[in-house]
């Protein structure tokens, strides 16, 4: 039970860092473009965690036998690493295209719809959502028509980009769900900072062409994503989601859409008309509605002890 609840304080404090992250991704979009940033940033995350590996390798006295098993263990990790890298490539970059046409918090709101599509995406894997799940999918889009809806009955160009992202974050953190209790969380992480920093690579060089001046005029905020927002956040993501259930994950990660209207408003000076604002309350209130726990019937002291005995996903 401790341990859950120290799973569910750590993803609480990668919101407030993702949250963050959204001023940074914003104010690094004067300077390069959206796929230089993520490459840089993705990279700068992966270096950053090569000495935390060597000191908790050094650290971790286990006994590993050199048979099959590791072999399977290092197939797992770099096929599971490979599968984050390519999905937070995609993901990151549909964001980091988006936010040049909307503001940070705009998007935070937006990219917090995975908070949704994870359960939708699960009835594909035979994970049936709860009708709590349902009625925020329905407020959801509602409050996505308030944000997100030009007059003309159109959703703009970032907006749409954002929401593709979120799509792909959706399935990141299903993909993260899978790996994570058969591989090394840290270095799994590593791998996919580089796979991703790798992949955005190629349309850095196919359509951006950047200059190292640039890229040395956003240093701080490709510093802030690479070292807090991927170094800190993705791998701390990937070791607390190893007890915990996607769908839990995923409300408690959402919280960063409240962050990143916060860090705009207090960084940026953003502000939202009250159309928008309506929408934001909405898409939250579908949050909020989504992680209420469902009634369970009355046990007994024998079904409560039999009930915690046995081995179960974290729940809020």
């Amino acid at each position: 039970m401790k341990k859950r609840y120290v799973n569910n304080l750590i993803l609480l404090i990668i919101a407030l860092i993702w949250g963050a992250a959204f001023v940074a991704q914003s104010a690094g979009m004067d300077y390069i473009g959206p796929f230089t940033f993520n490459s840089a940033r993705s990279i700068l995350g992966g270096i950053v965690l090569i000495p935390v590996i060597y000191v908790l390798d050094k650290k971790r006295k286990e006994k590993v036998s050199q048979g099959k098993e590791v072999i399977q263990n290092k197939k797992t990790l770099i096929i599971g690493g490979i599968c984050c890298g390519f999905f937070l490539m995609l993901g990151s970059s549909l964001q980091q295209i988006g936010i040049q046409y909307t503001t940070a918090g705009k998007a935070g709101f937006i990219t917090a719809l995975y908070i949704l599509i994870v359960p939708i995406l699960g009835l594909a894997v035979g994970k049936k959502a709860g009708i709590k799940v349902w009625i925020g999918v329905v407020l959801a889009v509602i409050g996505m028509y308030f944000l997100c809806m030009t007059s003309g009955l159109s959703i703009a160009k970032g907006d749409f980009y954002i929401l593709l992202g979120s799509v792909a974050f959706s399935f990141h953190i299903l993909v993260i769900d899978h790996f994570s209790p058969k591989a090394d969380g840290v270095k799994m992480s590593c791998i996919q900072f580089f796979v991703c920093g790798i992949l955005c690579m190629i349309p850095t060089i196919l359509f951006e062409h950047p200059e190292i001046y640039s890229i040395l005029q956003a240093w701080k905020p490709i510093a802030y994503a690479g070292i807090m927002s991927c170094g800190v956040g993705y791998t701390l993501q990937i070791v607390a989601q190893k007890n915990t259930d996607p769908t839990v994950a995923s409300l408690l990660l959402s919280l960063e859409s409240v962050f990143s209207v916060l860090a705009g408003w207090v960084i940026l000076g953003e502000t939202l008309s009250p159309r928008e604002l309506f929408g934001c309350a909405l898409v939250f209130a579908a949050v909020i509605l989504a992680q209420l726990p469902e009634r369970r019937p009355n046990l007994s002291c024998k079904d409560l002890q039999r009930e915690e005995s046995r081995p179960h996903h974290s729940t809020l």
